[in-house]
């Protein structure tokens, strides 16, 4: 038990007070000042002293924090580890020996230029980060909770975001996609299948009161959006005044008021008009075939049907019952979401039907379905559908604050509105919207502010994960949370410089990739001198070692042992899991092609309650909510999976066998095999050391040793 006079039960208790009006009033005044409320202004690049070092203005902001502090930038790293540090970074798959010996060979002054441009070019380049972006967006492919039910075109999401990054698609366009791609850009099918992102996070489809269940979705997206986008985290305005962010609660439903229209739908069409005419056409043509024995069929369930129906009902309340009986174009609000709320109990499927019928009955019906079988080659093959947010009006409905966040406790009235910190005296205008679109324009107008130049955080936040995903650690380390309780940026300067220099590079993702790496900052050894004044090396005076994510394991398994399938895109797969992980799961049967057991790791089916086994040991995280930043634990689990997972076992098998065929002696294999799995020659030691091992073991178990050495799963 928590003792009364304890901080827990002190702000537990605030939680349980309605909101205070004009609570952010009292905001102080360094809160209100607070720099990632400004929009960031362009500084000047900073004088160094050792100016041959400098290769782009990113090195200058560096460095003059080095020499500031009496510390000296690390030298280069070798072209070897440059290679394989950037090919790793950028496609999550390791660089082939060959790559690495001609980057060593090259004489050109451009050589590393060349090798950044064509890993960028790669179409493995949109795999490896959108994966990052699959990790903000808490992306998924089943609903989460006790029935975890599956999401059949939820990768169509995925394929969306991994086409964005390989073909740089403008920042500021692909955050307008997520929010009102429908509205924005009625037609476009990516835009569409963008909207999904609002739909990503779990949902209980069994929940008791379906109005609750709205309002949890749109409570996750509010939240979610504010997260991903602004680096805000606003989910504590929801039950009352932010505690410690200028955030009133009035701001978080006004922000929340910006989806409350939008219909959230699973089967949105997304086949165009010529396909759609086609699709009509042969569905016609197949129920013009199969009606006579569906007349026959549908004579045959009818009276078993509407009794059973009529039983259910006759259990439920007068007002559903009378909701029920209500054609669904008559029904008002309430009774659309009562019908929801009861559709499961009074559901009538084929077998309650078949149970009720007579032996005669039964048999005829059986002996109807296997002739009405015999016509499926007719059958037109079903329109592509997609997860998608939409809109089928343009009068929203209204919002209220709710106290304590519960739904059944409304308070005043909000309108559709942006944080007031951010845009003091700033009101929202409905975006005009096509005709097409049939909506409210509400997250249209959303969408343009949170892409527009004049927004303080949205380019910030961006490229402090893309600096996070390079270096290891953010300007500002709390990536998702640049408020005031998040970490300061350690490099101010740098963080406007880049988020302005993003705006006017068109928002190209790419350019500032190529901005970084370019940069000497990033081509430092890891190994630099040790400095008691910088310990966590925030200063960036060499670079950081960092240990691969899961899927970039697995990915290097496959692909140094020659069995990585490179397809790209489609529907999810389902690779084997131990026996042992799927005990008290479900929903988890192996592809049977045994190609898509070896495809890249993002195209793993994303199972909630289930996650694959070897990368949720390297910390895969929990797609409930948005993860801007993956551990990187160290744990016993880690070390026995590397020595005993059967994708282990059986990569070092396939590589001995891949030796074998390219290597005729025991040295030129084992040195193959250090330049495949750790992008280098072995030493002599090593080499020695490696021989006499095979005089006793097989080739397949040098191998494996190779996959647990910390330099096969660390990048130097």
């Amino acid at each position: 038990m928590v003792a009364r006079g304890s901080t827990y039960w002190f702000f537990g208790l605030l939680t349980l007070l309605p909101a205070v009006a004009g609570a952010a009033e009292y905001i102080p005044d360094e809160k209100k000042d607070h720099w990632a409320w400004q929009k960031p202004v362009r500084p000047p690049v900073p004088s160094v002293r050792s100016k041959e070092w400098v290769r782009n203005p990113i090195d200058a902001f560096i460095l003059a924090r080095l020499e500031a502090a009496g510390l000296r930038p690390a030298a280069p790293a070798s072209r070897a580890q440059l290679v394989r540090r950037v090919t790793l970074d950028l496609i999550g798959l390791p660089p082939t020996p060959e790559e690495i010996e001609q980057a060593e060979r090259d004489p050109s002054a451009t050589w590393w230029e060349q090798v950044v441009d064509r890993l960028l070019a790669s179409p493995h380049y949109g795999e490896r980060w959108g994966r990052h972006w699959l990790d903000v967006a808490r992306f998924a492919e089943s609903n989460g909770y006790e029935f975890d039910e599956i999401r059949p075109d939820a990768w169509r999401y995925r394929d969306y975001v991994i086409r964005s990054f390989n073909d740089d698609k403008p920042y500021d366009r692909f955050v307008k996609e997520q929010l009102a791609g429908d509205e924005l850009y009625p037609g476009d099918r990516d835009a569409l299948i963008a909207t999904a992102f609002n739909l990503l996070g779990p949902d209980m489809t069994d929940a008791s009161s379906q109005a609750q269940r709205r309002q949890n979705t749109l409570n996750d997206m509010t939240d979610t959006a504010g997260l991903v986008f602004l680096g805000l985290t606003i989910t504590c305005a929801r039950c009352h005044d932010h505690k410690f962010e200028p955030i009133p609660q009035s701001d978080y439903y006004r922000l929340q008021a910006f989806f409350a229209a939008a219909d959230f739908r699973h089967d949105v069409v997304i086949a165009d008009a010529q396909e759609q005419a086609r699709h009509e056409r042969q569905q016609r043509e197949y129920e013009a075939l199969v009606k006579p024995i569906r007349d026959q069929i549908a004579a045959l369930e009818e009276p078993h049907r509407r009794r059973l129906f009529e039983a259910r009902l006759a259990r439920l309340t007068p007002e559903a019952q009378a909701a029920h009986r209500t054609p669904a174009e008559r029904r008002t609000e309430s009774q659309r979401i009562l019908v929801a709320e009861t559709a499961r109990l009074v559901a009538v499927s084929a077998k309650h039907v078949t149970d009720a019928m007579s032996a005669a009955e039964r048999s005829r019906w059986q002996a109807l379905h296997a002739e009405l079988r015999k016509y499926d080659a007719y059958k037109p093959v079903p329109l592509a559908v997609t997860m998608a947010m939409q809109e089928n009006g343009s009068v929203a409905p209204k919002t209220f604050i709710l106290e304590r966040g519960e739904l059944n406790s409304p308070a005043d009235e909000v309108e559709a509105g942006f944080p007031t910190i951010l845009t003091p005296g700033l009101e929202p205008r409905p975006a005009a919207v096509t005709p097409q679109a049939q909506s409210t324009g509400r997250r249209s107008a959303l969408a343009q502010w949170v892409a527009s130049a004049d927004n303080p955080l949205t380019a910030r936040v961006l490229v402090n994960r893309l600096w996070q995903h390079h270096f290891g650690r953010g300007l500002v380390a709390t990536a998702n949370d640049f408020g005031t309780r998040g970490e300061p940026p350690s490099h101010p300067e740098l963080l406007d410089w880049l988020a302005v220099e993003f705006v006017e590079r068109g928002w190209s993702i790419k350019a500032m990739h190529r901005l970084m790496l370019t940069s000497a900052t990033y081509q430092q050894s890891t190994l630099g001198p040790k400095a008691d004044i910088d310990p966590e090396n925030r200063l960036l005076g060499r670079m950081n070692r960092l240990r691969l994510e899961g899927e970039v394991i697995r990915d290097s398994l496959l692909a140094v042992s020659g069995r990585l399938n490179r397809q790209i895109g489609g529907p999810s797969v389902f690779p084997p899991i131990p026996r042992e992980a799927l005990q008290g799961s479900k929903g988890w049967t192996a592809s049977t092609d045994p190609a898509d057991h070896v495809r890249r790791s993002v195209y793993i089916f994303a199972r909630r309650n289930l996650r694959f086994p070897l990368l949720e040991v390297f910390d895969l995280p929990d797609s409930n909510q948005s993860c801007a930043r993956r551990e990187r634990s160290t744990t016993a689990p880690q070390a026995l999976a590397l020595l005993n997972a059967d994708e282990v076992t059986v990569a070092a098998q396939a590589l001995a066998e891949r030796l074998e065929r390219e290597a005729t002696s025991v040295e030129a294999r084992i040195d193959r095999a250090f330049r495949l799995v750790l992008g280098r020659p072995p030493t002599r030691t090593e080499l020695t050391t490696a021989g006499s091992f095979l005089q006793q073991s097989p080739l397949s178990e040098l191998c494996r040793a190779l996959f647990n050495v910390n330099e096969f799963v660390y990048v130097d």
